[in-house]
């Protein structure tokens, strides 16, 4: 019994890491919108975050399994699934493409 409140207390801040990773990026993203800071900085401070958000996921997910909590393990294991996809396969990172950048519009 106190090992489930253990794991449904990992498991609250763990999601609300998650809430925050994601609340930061789109803090980043709408920082970039308004010109405050340039792609650049915007791309590296996104890609910063990635890989814990990614693991962070992952454990918790894997943590789920462990004490057979099936449905939010059921729920998560497909995002999971995804992200370690994007993971081996190194495609999770923002780039940005001096090529697509207007300097005069300030748009993509």
């Amino acid at each position: 019994m106190v090992w489930e409140l253990v794991l449904w207390f990992i498991a609250f801040v763990a999601v609300i890491s998650l809430i925050g990773f994601s609340a930061y990026q789109l803090i980043c993203l709408s920082d970039l919108e308004y010109d405050y800071i340039n792609p650049y900085d915007s791309s590296s401070r996104i890609n910063a975050v990635v890989t814990p958000e990614f693991i962070v996921q992952g454990i918790l997910c894997i943590l789920f399994l462990l004490t057979w909590h099936w449905f939010p393990f059921l729920i998560m294991a497909p995002v999971t699934y995804y992200h370690i996809k994007l993971l081996v396969t190194t495609a999770v990172m923002l780039l940005i493409n001096e090529d697509e950048w207007n300097l005069e519009s300030g748009m993509f």
